[in-house]
């Protein structure tokens, strides 16, 4: 039997940008959360999108919360973001 796929490796950076995409931020409000450059920011969504195979942000929100990454109702700022409307 092979042995189990290790998981891959995100930055801490990438692991902070994650959460914040798992919260719904946008990469504008990520990199002032952050205080990072939005180049910087679409940087590290890109590098997330294919260390962890996603095809979209969506991909990358599910897997946060299919692995435990992110778990429901423990994000730091979810009751502010809970009452922004979804565009």
């Amino acid at each position: 039997m092979p042995p189990p796929e290790r998981p891959t490796k995100v930055s801490q950076r990438e692991a902070e940008v994650l959460r914040l995409i798992a919260r719904g931020l946008s990469n504008a409000e990520i990199a002032g959360e952050l205080f990072i450059s939005l180049p910087t920011v679409k940087s590290h969504v890109a590098s997330l999108l294919a260390k962890l195979g996603a095809r979209d942000r969506v991909q990358l929100v599910v897997a946060a919360y299919e692995t435990g990454f992110v778990v429901p109702g423990h994000a730091r700022g979810a009751a502010r973001n809970a009452a922004r409307p979804v565009a």
